[in-house]
């Protein structure tokens, strides 16, 4: 079930603000994206259980490695974020690992209360490997 990929791509395609960003740690990737849940199809969101509202986030990430030859492939990870709000109200975001095929990605909930600049901050461990952090701000609209 790659719905959701595929309609997080539509939201990055037709919302220029909710782009899916990428940042390279060696040979790995880590692309990631925020969005309003009220973005997703209903059933996409239904089908991972995901309720749908202006108030509610959602973070993906995915972690990739590239090989000898460039080409990129997910490896699993395991993802600590945070996201903090311009209040500085700081909160958990527990990210739960799907897996599609050979897709490997990780979906977390939050909520957020537009307009609003929230600032996340994601530890990313591959095992055997040395820990990265990476941090992104994301505008939410109302």
């Amino acid at each position: 079930m790659k719905r959701l990929l595929a309609a997080l791509c539509l939201c990055s395609v037709t919302a220029v603000a909710h782009a899916e960003i990428a940042q390279k740690f060696g040979p790995y990737e880590v692309h990631y994206n925020a969005l309003t849940t009220d973005e997703l199809l209903p059933e996409v969101a239904r089908a991972y259980k995901i309720e749908r509202s202006k108030t509610r986030g959602m973070v993906t990430m995915s972690v990739l490695k590239q090989n000898e030859v460039g080409v990129l492939s997910p490896v699993p990870a395991k993802l600590t974020v945070y996201v903090t709000n311009l209040n500085q109200q700081l909160a958990n975001v527990e990210m739960r690992e799907i897996k599609e095929g050979t897709a490997i990605y990780y979906l977390g909930e939050f909520r957020v209360t537009p307009p609003d600049t929230l600032k996340f901050t994601a530890t990313v461990e591959v095992a055997g490997e040395p820990r990265h952090e990476l941090v992104f701000n994301q505008k939410f609209y109302r």
